[in-house]
Formats: C-alpha cells, structure tokens, sequence
C-alpha cells in the first residue's frame, strides 16, 4: 500500500474500513503521538504495537493539539508531513490527526481491541483508560525504557547552536 493510502485526513472515513476488517476477527490497536523528530523509540514503540494485533492505527497531533499541552514545545515538522513520515513505516496501516489533547474521541470512533502506550505511561496517568476499557478494549504498554525523545534531540541541537 502506497504510504499516502495510509492517510485518512477525515478520520470517519476510516471507519468503513475497520468496521470490515473488525467483522473478519482482525485485532485493531490503535497509538497516538506527536512523532515530530523520529527516533529509534518511536520505531520501537510502533514495531511493538504493531505485535499486538492485525491493524495499527496512529494518530498523530496536529499542531493545535499540541499546543493544549503547556509543557510541549511546537512542532519543528507540520501534522501533513508527519503524518507521511509515519505512514512510510511499514509496521503503521493507517494514519490519522489528531485533534483533540487527547484521543478519547478516536479511541470512541474506533473502538480499538487494544490502545498501545509507550512505557512511560502508567494507568493512573491515562484520561483515555475509561474510553478503552468502555470499548471492550485493553491497553498494553509497549517500547524500549523511554530513554529517547524528541525533547532529547531539541536540546542536542541547541547544545551544538544548530537550533
């Protein structure tokens, strides 16, 4: 599948399509991030998720979302390009924004099997649990130690002066 058919811009278009591959006995997980700089963690957080079931399912924050979040910086790349980044892997089937601070809304639309988290999350730290768990799904947290992050990288760089 070509990586721009991966990318559902409305992301109630891509309900039809889970709905099938749901009524075939296919495993949904659905994920969610910013993925601005891409480093070896997302690719071994999205290579986990991926483990856990048929279908992966990202979302990835727009620009607005992310500005809800007071202790995250802008994003260096626009939503449309990191959708593409993402869309590009092959452990990722399809890929959506995402709007809100948090995925409740998608996690409602799509009724995921299974939310993968990254490893530096707990439970109690989940809003969206509630939505999950309503759903009939479970979450699973999933990656290497959260020893890598784009916060990493920013701060590597302004170390050298090249931001």
């Amino acid at each position: 599948m070509d990586s721009f058919e991966k990318i559902f811009g409305n992301p109630h278009d891509l309900v039809p399509i889970l709905e099938e591959r749901r009524a075939r006995g296919e495993t949904i997980v659905f994920g969610n991030g910013c993925f601005d700089l891409l480093h070896v963690g997302h690719v071994r957080y999205l290579e986990a998720a991926k483990t856990l079931g048929d279908i992966l399912v990202i979302a990835v924050n727009t620009e607005a979302s992310i500005a809800t979040n007071d202790n995250r910086e802008p994003s260096i790349n626009p939503c449309e390009e990191r959708m593409e980044v993402i869309a590009a892997l092959e452990a990722v089937d399809y890929v959506v924004p995402l709007n809100a601070a948090i995925p409740i809304p998608l996690i409602e639309l799509y009724r995921p099997h299974i939310q993968a988290k990254g490893t530096d999350y707990s439970l109690d730290k989940m809003p969206e649990r509630f939505a999950v768990e309503a759903g009939g799904g479970r979450i699973e947290f999933v990656g290497d130690e959260k020893t890598h992050s784009s916060t990493a990288l920013r701060n590597a760089l302004r170390e050298r002066g090249e931001i």
